[in-house]
């Protein structure tokens, strides 16, 4: 069970667009998606280069991701760095 104090955060949201926001915006490219639980801002992994949903953490403070790809089910809270 969890110890996250964070899941009365989460919101029903849908992805803001297709692909990681800021790299759409630049004209870079990701490894993996995620997707702020939040707000539904999509900004690419911590094996992307750029970091888009950790920067977009620490930014907003929006603490609960989920993956948002296909074939994938679970959520991470960045506050309390477990999955939830």
């Amino acid at each position: 069970m969890p110890n996250c104090t964070h899941l009365d955060q989460i919101k029903p949201v849908t992805p803001n667009t297709d692909g990681c926001e800021e790299c759409l915006k630049m004209g870079d490219t990701w490894v993996h998606l995620r997707m702020c639980l939040i707000c539904g801002h999509v900004g690419c992994c911590d094996s992307s280069k750029n970091k888009h949903a950790a920067k977009h953490y620490h930014t907003t403070g929006h603490a609960i991701i989920k993956s948002a790809e296909q074939g994938e089910d679970w959520r991470w809270c960045y506050v309390d760095e477990e999955n939830v």
